[in-house]
């Protein structure tokens, strides 16, 4: 099995899940085991189901203008820990190939491979909300078929993607490829780096 063979799964369970209750403030309840990359992976899905509902709640234009800045606090901070967690899964992948000895003329990726499922995952969930579009009968034959094509789109993209990412993670367990990962050290949470932030003070 690759590892979109296996991750693939694990983001369409997190969506089925938080679609129960189908709300921003509903707990998680991750179903494996803590610290296990599959724990991991719920948990980067789930953020991005929750952020992606965020999204759409805070472009209503009759939201309440205080709800819509702590709505942005909120956002700000799903981002912070989906970057967070997405460097934590390439810690997994940097510990798990750190025996590997790169072969003469490797090369590096443009991105690291948690940075890629980042967006398989967000693709994962373009891919369920399309579904429903084509799926929404109260809507116009155009528009379902017109989300139809979408979709389709969507799929082949997911598909591409999916190979993209299992070449890349065999290119580095072979040594063909090896991995850097830069952190991102985004400024605008940083109140040491934010000139906002620090002439507050």
């Amino acid at each position: 099995m690759t590892f979109t063979e296996f991750s693939n799964p694990i983001f369409e369970q997190a969506i089925a899940d938080y679609h129960v209750a189908d709300c921003v403030d509903t707990p998680i309840q991750n179903p494996y085991p803590v610290k296990s990359i599959e724990y991991y992976l719920y948990l980067k899905n789930w953020i991005d189901t929750v952020q992606w509902h965020f999204e759409d709640i805070i472009r209503d234009p009759q939201i309440n203008p205080v709800e819509a800045l702590t709505l942005k606090r909120r956002i700000d901070k799903s981002n912070q820990d989906r970057t967070d967690l997405v460097e934590l899964i390439d810690s997994y992948f940097l510990d798990r190939y750190k025996d590997i000895k790169p072969l003469v003329g490797a090369t590096i990726n443009t991105e690291s491979p948690a940075w890629a499922i980042d967006r398989l995952s967000i693709l994962a969930l373009k891919i369920y909300h399309m579904r429903q579009e084509t799926e929404r009968m109260e809507t116009t034959v155009e528009h379902r078929n017109a989300c139809q094509k979408k979709l389709d789109v969507l799929l082949e993209q997911q598909k591409d993607l999916s190979e993209a990412i299992d070449q890349l993670i065999a290119d580095i367990e072979e040594g063909r490829k090896y991995m850097k990962v830069y952190k991102q050290m985004k400024m605008y949470n940083d109140p040491s780096l934010n000139p906002v932030l620090y002439g507050s003070k």
